[in-house]
Order: C-alpha cells, then structure tokens, then sequence
C-alpha cells in the first residue's frame, strides 16, 4: 500500500486538496480531524493534558484556545504537548491503515499539517505539498474569524517555510489558480505514484 503525505502551511489550501484525494476514491487520514476527536469530552488525551498543563480543561474536554495560549511561542511546551499527543494519534493511524488494508486500497494519504516539522515525511513513501502565491495565503487566513496579523505570523514561525517545503516535496500542488486545477493537479499525483509504484521506483519509508 502506497503511504502518500500531505502537507502544507496555514492558508495554502491543503483541507480542500484532501477532499479532492477523498473525492478521488482515496483514504485520507485527518490529523487535525483527529486531534479535535482526543481533545473532546471524555476523549483520550484530556485528562494527560490537564496534567501536564493545568487549567487546559473545561468541562471535561481541552479548551483549544487555552492551550494554545500555553504552548504557542514555547518549544518546551511544544514538546511536551507532542509527548502526550502524538503516541495518541499513532494508535488511531493504525487503526486508519488496518480499515484501509480491509477495504484493499492500494493508495492511503495522510495529511498532516507539521509532517516535515515532526520528521513524518521519512514514513511516507512521497510527499506532495499543497502551496498558494504568499500574498492569496495572507488574505485566506486573515479572511478566519479571530485571525490578526500577528497570530498569523506567530503560526508561521513554527512551520517551516512555504519554500522549503517545495523544495523537499516530491509534488506540488498549486491551490493558487482555482479549484480545478488544483483537481486535475491531484488526479495527476495519483496516476504518477500508482505509476511509480508499478515501476518500483517509489522510496521505501524508513
């Protein structure tokens, strides 16, 4: 089975990509989707959390927005969060990959917004990374409820650069000249990976 990341900076386009995976008949794994599903009532990593930071809680579940305020800007607490969360998301994966096995799905994506950041990309048999022109990204995101400027660029700081990861992606997915070409653009992806697989060309993940 063909183990694809999905990637990209805030604002780039990458949830609207994923659809376009899913529309295309392949599993997407959701990270975020599955952070939010540990972070509700009664949800595994609440009461982890609220030990390692007391006061991230509310009514049973993890107030986002507070931990946030306690982790963003701080590498250490940043690290401390990934400690708990990411063990909590590596059992929900396989249980992905098992139902993904079942169903016989050659492909799986896996989108994760900090892939590069966390080392994921050495799991992955490639890489495709979804990417805007700077000035739509600011506008998208500023576009958010809540968002200012300055928020934004502290999100920034803690992802790596809009070029590198271009750079290290094994394909690009250009969200910036409207919704069908970013389709045919994931159609194409699809096509070259199953190609490439057939080829025995694909990187083996480490």
């Amino acid at each position: 089975m063909i183990t694809l990341g999905l990637t990209g900076s805030i604002g780039m386009g990458k949830s609207t990509t994923a659809a376009m995976f899913r529309e295309a008949g392949i599993p997407v794994y959701d990270a975020d989707a599955a952070v939010a599903e540990i972070y509700l009532k009664g949800g595994a990593a609440v009461e982890p959390l609220e030990a390692t930071f007391p006061g991230v809680t509310r009514d049973g579940a993890v107030d986002r927005e507070a931990l946030r305020q306690r982790v963003l800007g701080d590498d250490e607490a940043m690290a401390k969060l990934n400690a708990v969360v990411h063990p909590l998301l590596g059992k929900d994966r396989l249980a992905f990959f098992a139902k993904a096995q079942a169903d016989k799905a050659d492909l799986v994506v896996l989108d994760i917004p900090l892939l590069f950041e966390t080392g994921g990309e050495r799991n992955m048999n490639a890489v495709v990374v979804v990417s805007a022109p700077a000035d739509q990204q600011r506008q998208r995101v500023l576009a958010r409820e809540g968002m200012t400027p300055e928020r934004l660029d502290a999100i920034l700081a803690r992802q790596l650069p809009d070029a590198e990861k271009r750079a290290r992606a094994d394909f690009v997915i250009d969200t910036g000249q409207g919704l069908e070409p970013a389709r045919a653009q994931v159609t194409s992806v699809i096509a070259q990976v199953r190609a490439q697989a057939a080829a025995g060309t694909l990187r083996n993940p480490s």
